[in-house]
């Protein structure tokens, strides 16, 4: 039997709350002196793909990558939406009714890992460029039910971890070809309050004593745990990075499932959290800066057991002592990649540059 991180000392698990906390009401004041918006270099020719762009963070992301010049494509579940997004923001984007910006839609849905790999397929099969993936989709049940997604895992885990590491992992070809190209997760400070079991990593659907925070929190320290794996896997000739980053509280819609009563406290407490615009602005920073690679590749030849890690303030800090635990990380990528289905020999054959991905990929699928 592996050994589990297992549940968090009530040590570790206060200090945790008071780190979240603190994150929290102190957030406006570590970022005063940051502009709305950082400022955005020339990106015609640059790629990117955008997890969860119709809404909130993921969406100011887009359009900001986009009015910067870059090619960006909304990688969502409601294409519908995503298509009259773009119609909206081509409208105030134009010159003489010629729209300027670069955007498509594509359906991916990350509650289905079949929609992963098929969105990856067509990817490949295209042989697109890509120079920045941003793993910004993700759920947070506040307060509610377990839920589990078609492929009978628990709907935090997959859609926080599972799925976009999957998703990663199929498109790392892409990255592979785009060089410098880089990965930015939206991490969280939630992370610190997370906890793995990894005989049972995946939270199996109907065990007693589920708690939407404690999956939620464990969801992102899994993706750390990836992250830092994969950042310190990938050779450094690869040239593609990976960056995790925690875009601040955010206001958002998740309070919809809490309490009445816990939903008109919320009404008193926007005062310190970000506005999806401003939680997008460390995101952007990562995805766009030069010196965030320079500090990755620092990291990376430091030896360091994290891969970067970003706050809301657009600097480097420190993750949770659990995510700095390289062997539970490597135990995570392994069981990540049993329950997204990804053989072992994977990773090998790109990093080595085997062709015929989609095949791969193809292959999978059908043995799923």
């Amino acid at each position: 039997m592996e050994k589990n991180i297992g549940r968090l000392s009530w040590g570790d698990w206060i200090w945790g709350l008071i780190h979240v906390f603190l994150d929290t009401i102190t957030q406006r004041v570590w970022s005063c002196h940051l502009q709305p918006l950082p400022e955005m270099p020339a990106m015609a020719g640059v790629t990117c793909i955008v997890t969860g762009a119709t809404s909130g963070i993921g969406l100011n992301t887009a359009r900001e990558l986009a009015k910067a010049g870059a090619h960006v494509v909304l990688a969502v579940r409601n294409t519908k939406a995503a298509n009259e997004l773009i119609k909206l923001w081509q409208k105030d984007q134009c010159a003489n009714g010629v729209p300027l910006l670069d955007v498509e839609a594509l359906e991916l849905n990350l509650s289905s890992l079949k929609s992963v790999r098929q969105f990856a397929k067509d990817w490949e099969l295209q042989n697109r460029p890509l120079h920045i993936l941003i793993n910004n989709a993700g759920i947070f049940h506040m307060a509610g039910s377990e839920r589990v997604s078609e492929d009978r895992l628990e709907e935090h885990m997959q859609v926080n971890h599972l799925a976009p590491s999957l998703l990663t992992m199929l498109l790392l070809p892409s990255l592979l070809r785009s060089g410098p190209s880089r990965v930015i997760n939206v991490s969280s400070a939630m992370h610190h309050l997370g906890s793995l079991d990894f005989e049972d990593l995946n939270t199996t659907p109907g065990k007693k004593g589920f708690n939407s925070t404690a999956a939620y929190s464990s969801s992102k320290l899994a993706q750390l745990h990836f992250s830092n794996v994969l950042q310190r896997t990938l050779p450094e000739e690869a040239n593609v990075d990976i960056i995790s980053v925690h875009p601040g509280e955010v206001i958002t819609n998740v309070v919809r499932t809490l309490p009445k009563w816990l939903q008109v406290a919320y009404k008193f407490i926007p005062f310190f959290l970000f506005t999806p615009l401003e939680g997008a602005r460390s995101v952007l920073f990562c995805a766009t800066d030069p010196h965030v690679l320079e500090y990755a590749r620092a990291i990376r030849a430091s030896n360091y057991p994290s891969a970067p890690y970003f706050s809301s303030a657009c600097t480097p800090v420190s993750v949770a002592k659990q995510a700095m635990d390289l062997d539970a990380a490597f135990k995570t990528w392994n069981k990540t990649l049993e329950l997204v289905g990804l053989p072992d020999y994977y990773f090998q054959r790109v990093v080595s540059g085997v062709p015929g991905q989609a095949e791969t990929i193809e292959t999978i699928d059908e043995e799923d």
